[in-house]
């Protein structure tokens, strides 16, 4: 006898399926035959890499880098970091370089031209009057040192990047006792610049006209706060020391690890 079939649970009907899209094939040339690269070694030339990394540098850009780095690591002594990182801010540089423009000393051309139009004047038969001094910017370290000391520098600009920096190291403790402003500039190409040279270690305002006299105080009056009034705090300011990323994930480690050590032992 045949078993009844027992009633069984009732089968889901399969989705229907999907119809298939059929995807367009591109026209292929039969004159150019796909071939994959092979980049093993003297296969196919290999493709265009950034091996910035990898270039060997000339040996100057090689110092400057190097040069770099060693300011980051070593520590400085506080005067040599004023010096070389407390630069004037930038609105600040660019107003007084707006005001040092209109005191720019006589080039060699502009020389030439007034001591022979006054040599003509004396051919001439006529009487030589001398003509008073216009104020001008005064550059040259013993020149500005001697200003700073005569007290009669107005304002004293000292740039960021002199080799060797013993040259300009002294001189804000210098324009400190004579109490005479002083800002620090990026750049001595800059101040050179200024006077018609390639580079400048130092500046000096002794002078300006009646007119400029209310830029020059406004000046003078933001530099004194940020370098004079400063002082006891920049002495104190050593420079340097700082770790490169390698090192400081190094040590990073080592004092998480004495932390845990230390939890563990107070537990």
């Amino acid at each position: 006898m045949t078993k009844a079939k027992g009633k069984g649970k009732s089968k889901i009907a399969k989705a229907p399926l999907k119809a298939k899209v059929q995807e367009l094939k591109k026209p292929v040339n039969p004159l150019f035959e796909k071939r994959t690269r092979n980049f093993g070694i003297g296969q196919d030339i290999q493709p265009q890499r950034d091996l910035t990394r990898f270039v060997r540098w000339p040996k100057y850009i090689r110092l400057q880098r190097q040069k770099a780095v060693l300011y980051q690591r070593l520590k400085m002594p506080p005067m040599i970091n004023m010096v070389m990182h407390e630069a004037l801010d930038r609105q600040t540089a660019t107003n007084l370089f707006r005001l040092l423009d209109k005191y720019r000393p006589e080039t060699k051309k502009e020389k030439f031209e007034r001591i022979k139009a006054r040599a003509d004047v004396r051919a001439e038969g006529k009487d030589d009057k001398p003509e008073k001094r216009k104020p001008v910017v005064r550059s040259g370290i013993n020149t500005v040192a001697t200003l700073v000391e005569a007290k009669k520098a107005q304002l004293v600009m000292i740039a960021n990047d002199v080799d060797p920096i013993e040259l300009v190291v002294w001189l804000p403790a210098l324009c400190r006792k004579m109490n005479v402003p002083f800002c620090i500039i990026k750049g001595k190409s800059r101040l050179g610049k200024v006077v018609h040279r390639k580079t400048a270690t130092c500046l000096a305002i002794t002078e300006v006209h009646p007119d400029d006299k209310g830029a020059l105080s406004k000046l003078t009056e933001t530099i004194r706060t940020n370098y004079l009034e400063r002082w006891d705090e920049l002495v104190k300011k050593r420079g340097g020391g700082k770790m490169g990323a390698k090192t400081t994930s190094r040590l990073a480690k080592i004092r998480s690890a004495k932390e845990k050590e230390l939890l563990l032992r107070t537990e």
